[in-house]
C-alpha cells in the first residue's frame, strides 16, 4: 500500500503526468456531453422499448460508447474507425506495399498508414449511418423525415463519428492509454448507475440464482483477463562483454518478457466489430421490398441469432484476431536485429535469423494458450445467456470484459510513466 501511495504522490506532483491524466478526463467529459445531444425526430417511448430486449443493438450501443441509446450526434461512436482499422490491417496481409509501409518505413510510414485508415472511416461512417437510420425509421423509432432532414442527420452523425475518432487520437497522443478503448470504456461506465438502479427496482427472490450465476461468471471473467494479461514467458538474454579503454561493459544476464496475450483487449473489440457490421447490413436488407433479398436476409439473421453458431463464430474470431494482431504489432525479426546491435544474445541460439525464428516459435506457442483462454472468457457471457435466456447477461458480460481489459492496460501505462519518471 505504501508503494501505491508513493506512486499516487508522484502522479500528483509531476506536472506532465498530471496534465496527461487531466487531458484524458476533459476529453472523456466532452465525449459524454456530445453523447447526450440527440438528433431530431426521435420517439423516446419507442426508443426505450426498442432497446430494452434487443441484444444486437445493446452490443452496438457498447461500441458507440453509449451514444446509440440516446440516438445522439455521436451514435455511431468509434465503430467506423475500428472497422476501417481492421480492413487496413487485413490489407497488409494481401498487399506487400501496405505491409512495407507499416513495418519498414518507420514512423512516417505508420503515420501514412493511419491516414489511410482515417480516410476509409468517412465512407464507412456514411454507409453505417444511412443503414442505421433507415433501420430505426422502419422500426418506428424515428419519425418520418424529409429527404433533406434524413441527409442532414446522416451528415451530422458521420461528422460526430469523425470527431470522436479525432478525440480518441488526441487522447492516445497527449493523454495516457488507447483513446478508442477509453471512449468505449467511458460509455460503458456511464451506464452503470442506470443499470444498478434498474436492477434494484426489478430484483425478485426468484431471480436470485440468475444473479448469483452472473456474479460468478463476472468474477471468472475478471480473474481470467487479469491472469492472461499478466502472464508472460521470460526468455533469458545475455549481453556480451565489451572492452572500451580500461573499462569492461556488458557481461550481464537478464530476460526478455513475452506476454501470453500481446494484443490485450483489441481481439475482443475487433471480433465484435466484425460480428456487428454484417448484422447491421442484414437487418437493413431484411425489411426491403424484394422478397428474395428479404427472405435470404431473414435466413442469415436467424443463423446469427442461433446462440451456438454465434458463440462458435465469436470464439473463432477472437482466436484469429489474437494471432493476427500479435503478428502485425510484434516483429521477431526487428527484435532479433535490435538484440544483435546491442551485443545481446539468447544462450544456445545463434544471433540473427536463428534468434528471430526461435522467438517466433515461442511466441506462436504462448499466443495459442492466450488465444484459446481469451476466446473461452469472451464466450462465457454468451453461454450464460444460452442457459438463462436473459440477453442482458451477454451484453453485460461483454461490457465487463472490455472494462477489465481497458483498466488493466491503463494501469500498466500509468505505471510505466511513473517508473520512467522515477529513473
Amino acid at each position: 500500500m505504501q508503494t501505491f501511495f508513493q506512486k499516487l504522490k508522484l502522479i500528483v506532483k509531476d506536472k506532465t503526468l498530471r496534465n496527461r491524466i487531466l487531458f484524458v478526463l476533459v476529453a472523456l467529459v466532452l465525449f459524454r456531453v456530445l453523447a447526450i445531444i440527440p438528433i431530431p425526430g426521435i420517439d423516446l417511448l419507442r426508443l426505450e422499448q426498442f432497446f430494452s430486449n434487443n441484444q444486437f443493438f445493446g452490443l452496438l450501443n457498447i461500441f458507440s460508447g453509449g451514444g446509440l441509446s440516446n440516438l445522439s450526434i455521436v451514435m455511431l461512436g468509434v465503430a467506423p474507425y475500428i472497422t476501417a482499422s481492421i480492413i487496413m490491417q487485413l490489407l497488409t496481409v494481401m498487399s506487400p506495399r501496405l505491409k512495407a509501409l507499416y513495418h519498414e518505413e518507420g514512423e512516417a510510414g505508420k503515420k501514412k498508414f493511419i491516414q489511410y485508415s482515417r480516410l476509409l472511416t468517412v465512407p464507412l461512417a456514411l454507409l453505417q449511418g444511412f443503414g442505421l437510420l433507415t433501420l430505426l425509421s422502419r422500426q418506428g423509432v424515428l419519425e418520418s423525415l424529409t429527404f433533406f432532414d434524413q441527409l442532414g442527420n446522416i451528415v451530422v452523425i458521420t461528422a460526430g463519428s469523425i470527431l470522436l475518432m479525432w478525440i480518441g487520437e488526441l487522447i492516445s497522443e497527449f493523454g495516457i492509454g488507447n483513446g478508442v478503448s477509453l471512449i468505449i470504456f467511458a460509455g460503458i461506465v456511464s451506464g452503470l448507475p442506470t443499470a444498478l438502479q434498474q436492477l434494484a427496482f426489478t430484483f425478485t427472490i426468484a431471480q436470485l440464482p440468475l444473479y448469483i450465476g452472473f456474479t460468478v461468471a463476472a468474477i471468472a471473467i475478471i480473474a481470467g483477463i487479469v491472469f492472461i494479461t499478466e502472464a508472460e514467458r521470460p526468455i533469458p538474454v545475455t549481453y556480451a562483454k565489451r572492452v572500451r579503454g580500461q573499462k569492461v561493459y556488458g557481461g550481464i544476464s537478464t530476460y526478455l518478457p513475452l506476454r501470453v496475450n500481446q494484443a490485450g483487449v483489441i481481439p475482443i473489440i475487433f471480433a465484435l466489430s466484425i460480428l456487428l457490421f454484417p448484422q447491421m447490413v442484414i437487418n437493413f436488407l431484411a425489411n426491403t421490398n424484394n422478397s428474395i433479398v428479404s427472405a435470404a436476409s431473414n435466413f442469415i439473421l436467424n443463423i446469427f441469432q442461433n446462440p451456438i453458431f454465434y458463440s462458435v463464430l465469436y470464439f473463432i474470431l477472437v482466436f484469429f484476431f489474437t494471432y493476427f494482431y500479435t503478428a502485425v504489432t510484434f516483429d521477431p525479426e526487428a527484435l532479433s536485429t535490435n538484440l544483435q546491435k546491442s551485443g545481446a544474445f539468447i544462450p544456445g541460439i545463434r544471433p540473427g535469423r536463428t534468434t528471430a525464428e526461435y522467438i517466433a516459435k515461442i511466441l506462436t506457442r504462448i499466443t495459442l494458450v492466450g488465444a484459446i483462454f481469451l476466446g473461452i472468457i469472451a464466450v462465457l457471457p454468451l453461454v450464460m445467456q444460452g442457459m438463462t435466456g436473459v440477453a442482458a447477461f451477454a451484453i453485460g458480460g461483454t461490457a465487463l470484459l472490455i472494462v477489465v481489459s481497458v483498466v488493466l492496460d491503463l494501469v500498466k501505462k500509468i505505471d510505466a510513466q511513473v517508473s520512467m519518471r522515477e529513473y
